[in-house]
């Protein structure tokens, strides 16, 4: 009996709540999170975009600030929303296209991401998203709207200060390379990686020329051990798929040695590298040690396949405690493994920011 109570336990040491006791009121060091990327940092933009990668609407956010759908991929609230509260900023960072904020709720924290999208534009097309050179056109916009609302000095203290997250990639093997004819027969999959890395740095590149100087640049995580993966992996009796674990590991490996070549060349340049790989798959190996009591499927629907509109609120199959599954739906984790991984991340790549 006493072996059955460590979970529980555990599970209150990481209840969606304990970034409170990390809080550290910084501003001086860190005013504002600025994010880019994909669905596991979009906090709603493709809700005001003609596509179907949205995420609005139940059960989505059941359990976001009282059971309030925003386009988040989660059942509340993701990575980036929990970084922000742990730098002593708001708790939930909005989507730059939401009408409903406005510049002075920008100016300490906001998120371009779009769901669906990648480094590459060919996958920002499939699902019609926004890609990733257009993020950074609203960033330029944002620049813009911050310095006329602020003043240049106070701006660019912000702009220069501010902590620069990128979350993307997973969406260029997953629904571009591997699902759709085109990048395959142009490129190996090395030579694609390769390519992939190249974007990141010319992006990276292009955010310190216009000022940014703390980033924080993440890698992949397990994505051969995604619910939607592991449907599809009959043969292997539905367990995680190898291959895209380590085509996942070796990418990361190379968009660390771009972090460590750019922190060289590019002068005041202080960027890391910050791996949501190793927590991923040591919640999905040890998950009661997390509190965790499912790892396979998902909570939405049964758990398989489903995501986006797919993932309805009548779906009997939803399961009524997210908080016992690492996965929300079969491509995106609940809210408590979000809080998990961003304390993670908090604790070892951005420490260095506090």
């Amino acid at each position: 009996m006493a072996m059955s109570s460590t979970p529980n336990i555990l599970l209150s040491l990481f209840s969606i709540h304990f970034l409170l006791s990390l809080v550290k009121i910084n501003e001086a060091k860190v005013p504002a999170i600025i994010v880019f990327g994909d669905s596991s940092v979009d906090a709603g933009n493709n809700n005001y975009i003609p596509t179907i990668a949205r995420s609005n609407f139940e059960p989505y956010g059941r359990d976001f600030n009282g059971g309030h759908p925003t386009g988040r991929f989660s059942n509340g609230k993701i990575a980036t929303d929990f970084i922000s509260q742990a730098f002593g900023l708001k708790g939930a960072i909005p989507a730059y296209l939401d009408p409903s904020y406005s510049i002075s709720d920008f100016a300490t924290g906001v998120t371009f991401a779009s769901a669906g999208t990648g480094y590459d534009n060919a996958t920002s097309n499939v699902l019609s998203v926004i890609p990733l050179w257009k993020e950074l056109e609203y960033y330029k916009d944002y620049q813009t709207k911050l310095r006329a609302n602020l003043g240049d000095g106070k701006a660019n203290d912000i702009i220069k200060d501010a902590l620069y997250m990128i979350s993307i990639g997973t969406n260029d093997f997953l629904e571009n390379y591997y699902a759709v004819p085109g990048r395959s027969s142009q490129y190996t999959i090395k030579e694609y990686e390769n390519f992939l890395v190249g974007i990141a740095g010319n992006f990276t590149k292009a955010l310190y020329d216009l000022g940014a100087r703390k980033i924080s640049l993440g890698g992949l995580p397990p994505m051969g051990c995604m619910p939607l993966e592991r449907t599809g992996n009959l043969m292997g009796g539905s367990e995680c798929v190898n291959s895209y674990n380590n085509l996942a590991a070796e990418f990361n490996s190379k968009l660390n040695d771009l972090v460590i070549k750019q922190n060289k060349e590019l002068n005041g340049m202080d960027m890391v590298f910050s791996d949501p790989y190793g927590i991923m798959l040591d919640i999905i190996q040890k998950p009661a040690f997390y509190g965790f009591e499912v790892t396979g499927v998902a909570c939405c629907a049964t758990g398989m396949f489903e995501m986006g509109y797919a993932c309805s609120r009548t779906n009997p199959f939803t399961c009524s405690d997210a908080d016992k599954y690492v996965f929300w739906d079969s491509f995106h984790p609940t809210e408590k493994t979000n809080a998990i991984v961003a304390n993670h991340v908090v604790q070892t790549s951005l420490a260095k920011f506090f």
